[in-house]
């Protein structure tokens, strides 16, 4: 699976927005409910990963039934969400990129939890985003540069470290340079690209890019 791209589709927020999202080579996963909207919508993963205990028993036979493959793990007996069961499935075959789909929604704490995956997949140099409907949520080490689109109007910057120092935008309507950005500023709310690319680089820490869209 050397150099694929991987797609886990888990439990949060999914809808008709998702699916096209999926490329022909994409290795894609379903995570416990996540794998449920998947077949139900004719898409074939993969793997079906979690301990399903969101899915009826009719629904997990369907899931046998449609899945290339599914790992079933106790629900009582596990140290981890069904969405980094899957994400640390998907780390451990060395991707291209990982993609997080449906891993924001009601459950705030899962939410939250989700976001820090991406702290892991910094710690292993994989590509990792949470895409929604909404948002697409990045964490960078040093630099990006964003096109302008009409996708997202706003670019929000916020610590995932204590503080993230050396910050310079280029291209923003609010550019900064060498500025730090520390827990509990909202400094780096809704900024908006007004050039062709905006560019964005850091010196130290981890810093989370949320790219959104009312």
């Amino acid at each position: 699976m050397q150099a694929r791209r991987i797609l886990i589709f888990t439990g949060g927020r999914l809808g008709e927005w998702a699916l096209p999202l999926i490329q022909e080579d994409d290795y894609v996963i379903g995570a416990d409910r996540g794998a449920y909207y998947l077949v139900s919508h004719q898409i074939r993963p993969n793997l079906a990963i979690g301990d399903f205990d969101s899915v009826t028993q009719a629904e997990m036979e369907f899931l046998r039934q449609e899945c290339e493959h599914v790992e079933a793990c106790d629900p009582i007996d596990k140290d981890f969400t069904d969405t980094e069961l899957a994400f640390r499935y998907a780390m451990a075959q060395h991707p291209r990129e990982i993609i997080l789909i449906g891993a924001l929604g009601t459950r705030f704490d899962h939410s939250l939890a989700n976001i820090h995956l991406l702290k892991t997949a910094v710690d292993h140099n994989v590509p990792v985003s949470i895409v929604d409907e909404h948002n697409r949520v990045r964490v960078i080490t040093d630099r990006l540069l964003l096109q302008k689109a009409d996708e997202y109007a706003h670019v929000s910057l916020l610590p995932l470290t204590t503080e993230v120092t050396g910050i310079d935008l280029e291209g923003f309507r609010y550019p900064l340079q060498d500025a730090t950005l520390k827990i509990g500023q909202s400094l780096g709310i809704s900024n908006v690209i007004e050039a062709k690319e905006g560019s964005i680089r850091i010196r130290s820490g981890l810093l989370l890019v949320i790219e959104s869209k009312d």
